[in-house]
């Protein structure tokens, strides 16, 4: 079974940048596509980002330009490189995985707050 551990939220002003990191245990984590979900309150969870396991990359409209997902194979994780932050980028961020030989898993989620 895949647990995934996020790490690197955090309180940031407008215009700052964070990194998230998504470290996964398992031995399959090259097979599997990767993606970064977040949650703001009231609000219904939606895709940031995902990268599939031959590296390609989607972003949501909101992020395109400002974030960046990356994957290390070698090192089990995946990341969120976040520039041009903004408070409507305020909520919780989740990692999620999936593959051939798993199924959807989330991690327990990192807060990142953006203040004006």
């Amino acid at each position: 079974q895949v647990q995934l551990v996020e790490s690197g939220g955090g309180l940031v002003q407008a215009g700052g940048s964070l990194r998230l990191s998504c470290a996964a245990s398992g031995s399959t984590f090259s097979q599997n596509a990767m993606a970064w979900y977040r949650q703001a309150p009231g609000k219904m969870r939606e895709l940031v980002a995902l990268i599939n396991s031959s590296g390609s990359t989607t972003y949501a409209d909101s992020v395109k330009g400002r974030f960046t997902i990356s994957r290390d194979n070698a090192r089990n994780t995946v990341s969120l490189q976040m520039f041009s932050l903004k408070p409507e980028d305020t909520a919780v961020y989740y990692c999620r995985a999936w593959g051939p030989r798993l199924a959807v898993t989330w991690g327990q989620g990192t807060q990142v707050t953006v203040s004006s």
